[in-house]
């Protein structure tokens, strides 16, 4: 099989999360443990960063990440969904895994796979730590995909862990509570292993502390902290706590002594950070005049922050293409849409996308008033031919809404 051939069985074959939703679920670590043994525990080769969190680990991952790479040190990254190529998930200084290495990955354990029963995640992750192993990566960055107890990557032993903040996402699986949200992610904390925590609130802090002090682990509190604050190429207002986040995750990374990173180095890590790592649709402007925004925030907690930013911008109309993922809770999110505005409702090109039917049925209950179109690129192709120059538009409401725009 070529590459195409290749990711195109992996989507299709075994469960994805990202495109079937809740059928690809696992409850257990088992297969990707057999993976791992099988492979020869290509993770116990890896010195990681271990990040979880409702909103704001992937930015996190890629602003540690651009800070490694500044301070010199080969960076493997792992983060998920992938925008445009699966290859997206898996870089080393910005750069994706090779066509070739995962064909061959494929093609020399396919069998093993297809006995398995393996998902489409156990996979990528087994994938990543055998790369990074074979490139012999200094460090790797590895992001979790849902909740943290549970993931498949939480089979590592790391330098530090992250948990950015905890929010109210995939509640199907990971508790319809803050409290239940957060002991899932504080599964990634491990015995003696520093965890960073954040953003906190009162129902999850007791948790963070429980579970540090159960596994003797040194916990430290980003949000507490009174630093100077770095400019950034990310732009979105919500980036102020990740940074604060990255900032406490590298000064306990020095702390251990095992890495070098000076204040310049963090200061160019920030602001390189799209150039180092390819970090994609956070707050990304695509037009000026208009003025075109796209974010991949999609749950309540990142679609405040982004469009209490919105509303801050200097329009005179305001257009948003929206389009969202049918396990989506509607009345949590739709309110947080404002009223005037025009709407160009799409649906999401995978399996798991919302009728635009059923999407502006929903809408017009909340008073958001627009159209259905046939395909996201056709929604953002009206936005744009019915914007004046001093417009704004906003595209959204799902990560798969903007990959198809990028």
């Amino acid at each position: 099989m070529n590459y195409h051939d290749t990711v195109h069985w992996m989507f299709k074959q075994l469960p994805m999360y990202q495109m079937q939703g809740a059928v690809a679920y696992k409850k257990d670590l088992t297969n990707t443990i057999l993976l791992t043994d099988y492979l020869g525990n290509p993770e116990k080769n890896l010195k990681c960063i271990h990040v979880a969190g409702t909103n704001g680990k992937g930015s996190t991952s890629h602003l540690l990440a651009s800070i490694l790479q500044e301070a010199g040190y080969k960076t493997g990254l792992y983060t998920s969904p992938h925008l445009k190529d699966f290859r997206e998930r898996i870089k080393i200084d910005s750069e994706m895994i090779s066509e070739a290495f995962v064909v061959d990955f494929v093609k020399q354990h396919r069998d093993f796979f297809e006995s398995h029963e393996l998902s489409f995640f156990e996979m990528s992750v087994g994938l990543a730590f055998e790369y990074f192993k074979e490139r012999n990566v200094d460090i790797a960055i590895i992001e979790t995909g849902m909740g943290g107890r549970l993931d498949s990557t939480n089979i590592i032993t790391p330098l530090l862990s992250v948990v950015t903040n905890i929010g109210f996402d995939h509640t199907a699986f990971l508790g319809n509570t803050l409290a239940l949200i957060a002991a899932e992610k504080a599964g990634i904390i491990k015995r003696n292993i520093p965890i960073v925590i954040g953003e906190y609130t009162a129902e999850t802090k007791p948790v963070f502390d429980a579970k540090a002090t159960e596994m003797d682990a040194p916990i430290y509190y980003a949000s507490d902290l009174i630093h100077e604050e770095y400019p950034s190429a990310l732009l979105g207002n919500y980036q102020k706590h990740n940074k604060k986040t990255v900032w406490q995750a590298i000064r306990v990374l020095q702390s251990q002594g095992k890495f070098t990173i000076t204040e310049n180095q963090i200061k160019k890590g920030f602001l390189n950070v799209i150039d180092n790592t390819g970090l994609l649709g956070r707050w990304q402007q695509l037009g000026e005049h208009p003025k075109v925004i796209c974010d991949t925030a999609h749950n309540a907690a990142g679609l405040q922050s982004v469009m209490e930013q919105v509303l801050h911008e200097e329009y005179d109309q305001l257009h948003i293409v929206l389009g969202v993922v049918n396990d989506k809770d509607l009345d949590e999110i739709l309110p947080i849409f404002p009223k005037n505005a025009n709407y160009y409702f799409c649906k999401p090109n995978i399996p798991r996308g919302l009728d635009t039917l059923i999407l502006k049925e929903k809408a017009a209950g909340y008073g958001l008033e627009g159209a259905i179109y046939t395909s996201v690129s056709a929604a953002y192709q009206a936005a744009l031919k019915h914007t004046s120059a001093s417009d704004f538009i906003y595209v959204g409401g799902s990560t798969f809404v903007v990959a198809e725009i990028l």
